[in-house]
Formats: structure tokens, sequence, C-alpha cells
């Protein structure tokens, strides 16, 4: 991998760790987080896309803009929906299923663009799941309600695999701030329906909650997923959805330098078993995309 891939994708791994701090110290409804998060964040950048990138804006095909409408309600559908589930599920089964991501990102990314899934990096990918099943440290429930927050929760990774395999499509034909600000706006306008029909509470925060609420879109969402937005024209979706996974560990480190939580050992075993899954699962890509370039250089006799 490119060491400016490595670094931009470590950068916004990084950023995306600070969500866990933050939402810790918001004390404000996840719906409400989510909402306020992607509306900030578009409007930082929809003004600058009316100001630079009108004509791109104009010219949008009507495929381009049914995929852009598509990944803001796919991204908005996931946070709905993981959201959901951890009001009926245990923490420990709604983390391990939302990030199981990354296969459906593979399988997606196979079918639709032929990019080439080994069984290296299936593995790395299947060694990063087992590790979030550990740092969650068990917990999962038998009964009726318990399985209807998991498939909630596995239908959040399924709908987090559609925004990033929309992205990866887009990206290819549309600029980095159109993509994310319309994306971004997209997914607040369905968050707020979301948060209307559920009477999720909006208002009456205190000023420390919309400060949070302001660094949320700054560092998780512009350095985060803008960042991620940026790498999908030139890395694979799968890549990106694994790197993701390393979010569990850096929340972690963070939650021990500024909030002085102490991990348990489940968190620093499947810590280990995470970054190893990433290792595996991105080397195991770039060993491929460099075999597909040399037999496309070296001719064949």
């Amino acid at each position: 991998m490119p060491l400016r891939h490595a670094v931009l994708l470590t950068i916004g791994v990084v950023a995306v760790s600070f969500s866990a701090i933050f939402i810790r110290q918001a004390h404000a409804p996840a719906l409400a987080i989510a909402l306020y998060r992607n509306t900030i964040a578009a409007a930082m950048i929809l003004p600058v896309v009316a100001l630079r990138n009108r004509r791109e804006v104009a010219s949008l095909s009507r495929r381009h803009v049914g995929i852009v409408v598509l990944a803001g309600a796919v991204l908005a559908l996931h946070f709905a929906l993981w959201v959901s589930s951890l009001s009926r599920t245990s923490v420990a089964a709604s983390v391990v299923l939302v990030t199981t991501s990354p296969i459906f990102v593979a399988a997606a990314s196979k079918a639709l663009f032929g990019e080439r899934v080994s069984k290296t990096m299936l593995a790395g990918i299947l060694i990063g799941v087992a590790g979030a099943g550990v740092v969650s440290g068990g917990g999962f429930a038998i009964s009726g309600r318990a399985a209807a927050g998991d498939l909630l929760a596995l239908g959040g990774a399924i709908a987090a695999g559609g925004y990033f395999v929309a992205g990866r499509r887009l990206r290819q034909d549309v600029s980095l701030l159109t993509y994310a600000g319309l994306v971004y706006a997209t997914c607040a306008v369905v968050l707020l329906f979301a948060a209307v029909l559920s009477g999720t509470p909006l208002t009456g925060f205190p000023a420390k909650t919309w400060l949070l609420f302001v660094a949320m879109a700054v560092v998780p969402q512009m350095l985060g997923h803008t960042v991620f937005n940026y790498l999908l024209k030139e890395v694979e979706a799968t890549v990106v959805a694994i790197s993701i996974m390393g979010e569990p560990v850096g929340s972690t480190i963070l939650a021990l330098a500024i909030l002085g939580e102490t991990p348990p050992w489940t968190a620093l075993a499947g810590g280990v078993l995470i970054l190893a899954g990433i290792y595996v699962a991105v080397t195991a890509q770039a060993r491929g995309r460099r075999g597909a370039i040399q037999a496309v250089a070296v001719p064949v006799e």
C-alpha cells in the first residue's frame, strides 16, 4: 500500500475513534447526535460546493443523483438500525455483528466491480471480527427481543457496507466535496424524519453538548468519514471498511488517555486480533494488486 494511503487511513481511523469519547460526554440521544453530526458537516461543505462546484452539481446525471441519495439513505439507515439494536440486544452482540460490514463490502465489490477478494483477505476479515467479539467480552443472549436486536445490528452492518460500495462507485466520477456534501445532507434529512417519528428530543441541550456536536462534525465526520470518502476513489471499499475495524482499538486507547478508563484484558487481546486481521487483509489486498499490475506489465510468451 502506498505510504500516502496508509497515512490517510490511519488519520481517518484515529478521527472516528474520537466518536465514542465525544458521545460519552455529550449525554444526548444517539439519533440526535447522528443528525447534528451530519447536519453540521453538510453545512460546512455545501457553501464551498455552491461556490466552486455548481457546474458539477448541475451536470450530475440522474444515475449519479440516485447513487448519492442511496449512499446518504443507507448511511442514515446504518445509524438508525445500529442505534435501535442497542436497546434490544446486548452491546456485545451489537458490536460484533455491526463490525461484519467488511464481509458484505467484499461480496458486493466482487459482484459489482469484479474486485478480487482472496482467501487470505477473507481470513483477515474474520480474524478482525473475532477480535471484535473478544473486545466485547461475549454477552450474546437468546430471546425473541435479542434476536430482533441482532437482526437490526446485522442490518446496520449491511447498510454500512452499502454506504462504502456506493461511495466507491460514485467517487470515480464525482469530486470529494460534492459527494460528501450531498451525502451528508441526504443522511441528515433521513435522520431528521427518523428522529421526529421516534419522538427523539432535538432541543434543550446544554452548551457543552452543542460544542460536542460541532466537535463530532469536525473530527469523526470531516477528518474521518470525509478522508475515507477521499480514499474511495483510489482504494478498494473493502480495504477502507476493514481499516475502520480499528476504531475500537483507537477508542480504547483514547478512553485510557482522556477519560482514565483502564481497558479490561479482553479489550487488549481483542485489539491485538483486530490489528492482526487488518494487517493480514490489507497486505493480502496489496499483494493481489501488485500481482495484477505485474501480470499486465509482463507479457506472457
